[in-house]
């Protein structure tokens, strides 16, 4: 485990999720997408981390994020991760409108609420 690496995620992960908050209340859904499953992304990889797990591909992000919500017995945690991915998505086709953006990025915040704890 590399404390600092996870430290450094788990800071990425808060400024993401902040200027992705900005960036919507701008109209930026393009950006905004992208921050809000970068800020998951990383707070997956500083669990994974923490936990001496595999993570540096989406793959394996998916395999850690599932060992995750089984070691929790949080039966939403891959449902909102999905919804991070279809966020990472929309950074390249830019087919979600605002309304699902909003609510895609407060499925992030949960997800992001239930990682934090776990990455420290």
């Amino acid at each position: 485990m590399t404390t600092e690496q996870v430290v450094h995620y788990r800071d990425v992960s808060a400024e993401y999720l902040s200027h992705a908050r900005t960036l919507l209340a701008e109209g930026d859904l393009k950006q905004a997408s992208e921050k809000a499953w970068g800020a998951t992304a990383v707070l997956v990889k500083a669990a994974a981390e923490s936990r001496g797990w595999q993570h540096q591909s989406h793959r394996r992000l998916w395999q850690a994020l599932g060992r995750l919500e089984d070691e929790t017995q949080d039966n939403e945690m891959r449902e909102q991760f999905g919804l991070a991915g279809e966020l990472h998505t929309n950074y390249y086709e830019e087919w979600l409108n605002e309304e699902t953006v909003a609510r895609y990025m407060a499925a992030v915040e949960q997800l992001v609420a239930k990682l934090d704890p776990l990455s420290s």
